[in-house]
């Protein structure tokens, strides 16, 4: 089982401010996130400067795509995303133009849960081409009291089971990584935790050091 991937969520307005957590992070980090904020604030040319600072890591376009799958995910694909995100709630041909796109340009997208979703349309998107879905906990569950638990890892490891690559994200501090031991997580997705440390860095390498006390 391979270690599970650490990444930066960065949810920024400027790609200046994006750059003052990258310049610290990008060496600890094996995946820099162009947030949707970023993305839409900046424009898609965020992405770009993303992949020409930092062509040592993969680079995330979270574009949660709901509709022009095909043009958005090129789009981004041409500006050097290596994965880019379409959401779970998207019509199937939607997704199906996305992996078109995907496929051309030898990447990936990925599939946001949210809201409403089955494990029989996950079957249906494994058919389309879809191999990655990023599992979230809730901000307003967490905002109001709740925490990863078992719930959260049953869904989690069913997904793993159906042959999806899962990435988890969603408050997740240090202390959290241990509940997911034995499941194949394909990437932690941390936004302000790491961010906003007083020490990103030094942030970075103890979740990196977390992560490797459970998965080898």
């Amino acid at each position: 089982m391979n270690a599970p991937l650490l990444q930066v969520a960065l949810d920024n307005f400027t790609v200046a401010e994006a750059l003052e957590s990258t310049r610290i992070l990008a060496p600890e980090l094996d995946v820099i996130e162009v947030g949707t904020l970023l993305c839409l604030a900046a424009g898609a040319e965020s992405i770009k400067t993303m992949r020409t600072l930092y062509p040592e890591n993969l680079i995330v376009a979270d574009l949660k795509i709901v509709d022009a799958g095909g043009e958005l995910a090129g789009m981004a694909f041409e500006r050097g995303a290596d994965w880019v995100t379409v959401m779970c709630n998207a019509a199937n041909a939607t997704k199906a133009k996305a992996v078109e796109a995907a496929v051309k340009f030898g990447k990936e997208m990925q599939v946001e849960l949210f809201g409403n979703w089955t494990f029989e349309q996950v079957e249906s998107w494994k058919e389309i081409g879809l191999k990655q879905v990023i599992y979230h906990q809730s901000r307003d569950a967490l905002n109001s009291g709740g925490s990863w638990g078992e719930a959260n890892m049953k869904v989690v490891k069913q997904l793993a089971d159906m042959g999806m690559e899962v990435s988890v994200t969603g408050g997740l501090t240090v202390d959290v990584i241990k509940l997911f031991k034995g499941i194949p997580v394909k990437c932690f997705i941390v936004g302000r935790n790491l961010r906003d440390a007083a020490d990103p860095a030094k942030e970075a390498r103890i979740y990196k050091a977390e992560i490797a006390k459970y998965w080898s």
